[in-house]
């Protein structure tokens, strides 16, 4: 293992983040489900994403298949990696915690399905969404290495660009002019001034 004080940073709070989304999704795994738009196109975007997000870190870490990829950074770059990895936990967290039983892994609407106007979800459609942007922004700056740092950026880019409008075209049919009205009122990744 590569034992420098960003990779065991980043180490923590990689199973920070996977322990987040696993208690999640067992919570929710007995929901009955409505509507899914898991189509052939969904299950492309998560199979592009998985490997920046879960595989090439893990190699990265404790392997050297990965080092001709490898580059430094200056301390303070990694620190404020270090920064916005916390606040990816905290919003990852937070956004996971606010759904509650209406959050899924992938485009879906389960019995009873609420829209979530509280907590963070307040004042952004998709925090989960701005979450995994600051962490793969962060992960970029803690692992020094082409591949496995910035491996999630344009795979993450390519998910988010494509299924955010999908998901909310969905919100839009199951909830209509409610939906629509949140449309107007929040910001899809900032707060709307």
């Amino acid at each position: 293992m590569r034992i420098l004080p960003w990779n065991i940073a980043f180490l923590l709070g990689f199973v920070v983040y996977v322990s987040i989304r696993g208690v999640f999704k067992k919570r929710t795994d007995a929901n009955v489900k409505l509507v899914s738009r898991a189509d052939g196109l969904e299950k492309i975007l998560i199979a592009i994403v998985i490997p920046g997000a879960l595989l090439l870190p893990v190699i990265y870490l404790f392997t050297p298949w990965l080092s001709f990829a490898d580059y430094q950074l200056p301390e303070w770059l990694q620190a404020c990696g270090a920064v916005l990895m916390v606040g990816a936990l905290w919003l990852f967290y937070r956004s996971h915690a606010d759904l509650g039983q209406n959050w899924s892994v992938t485009l879906e609407l389960r019995k009873d399905h609420q829209l979530v106007r509280q907590g963070v979800y307040r004042a952004i459609r998709h925090p989960m969404y701005a979450s995994i942007w600051l962490w793969s922004l962060a992960q970029g700056l803690l692992l020094e290495n082409w591949l496995a740092g910035w491996y999630p950026l344009p795979t993450f880019a390519l998910m988010y660009f494509i299924r955010t409008p999908r998901e909310e075209q969905m919100m839009c049919e199951h909830f209509g002019e409610d939906y629509r009205d949140y449309m107007r009122e929040t910001g899809r990744l900032f707060p709307r001034w």
